[in-house]
């Protein structure tokens, strides 16, 4: 059985303003990498990150000592046009309008379709999980994205909930675990443990 931390990389200044930062490749904050620090993991077994800097550098701050495995799979959606603006900045936009009518289902714009992007991440998690099967890894660590968390568990979490009701804020996750082989045979099934949540500043 194998446990997997999936935890949401820490504050940029783009999610301290509310903006859609996708291939935007913002640092953390200072104040939050400091904060960060209280959180450090225990070494485990192999540690896996998207390629962008705030996904690294949080990978770096949990787990001290461990090169990430960089997955371009786990890269955060490319929100095209509505690329690194907040809902107030898109108000007036009539594409922006019909993304909200839409419950966030259409493409954005210049940019990924959900499908796409969801599509892209599951990809990913195929590659991390035959490598971990092929190692025999007891647990592992993603620190990636909140669109990639709700992309996996979207698609393989239990118990069943939507893609968005699986989001989590800056610096949190979730404890999953499943069977690496029954994965790599079909049963898609990734049993969410519980949270891993800060404590209030």
């Amino acid at each position: 059985m194998l446990k997997v931390n999936m935890i949401r990389h820490g504050k940029t200044y783009g999610n301290s303003r509310g903006r859609y930062i996708g291939t935007t490749d913002e640092p953390l904050l200072l104040e939050e990498a400091e904060a960060l620090r209280r959180y450090a993991f225990e070494e485990t077994d192999q540690v896996f990150a998207s390629p962008l800097m705030r996904c690294v550098q949080t990978a770096e701050i949990l787990f001290p000592g461990q090169e990430p495995c960089l997955i371009p799979e786990f890269a955060e959606c490319d929100f095209g046009k509505f690329e690194n603006k907040n809902y107030q900045e898109l108000s007036d936009n009539p594409d922006y309008q019909k993304w909200i009518d839409s419950g966030g289902t259409l493409g954005f714009p210049g940019g990924e379709s959900m499908v796409e992007f969801q599509e892209r991440c599951l990809a990913g998690m195929e590659r991390v999980v035959a490598m971990s099967y092929e190692k025999d890894w007891e647990e592992i660590a993603l620190v990636v994205h909140g669109g990639t968390i709700m992309s996996i568990l979207g698609a393989y979490g239990f118990p069943k909930q939507d893609y968005f009701e699986w989001h989590v804020n800056n610096g949190e996750g979730y404890r999953v675990r499943f069977s690496p082989e029954a994965f790599c045979r079909g049963s898609r099934e990734l049993v969410v443990d519980g949270k891993i949540v800060r404590s209030e500043e």
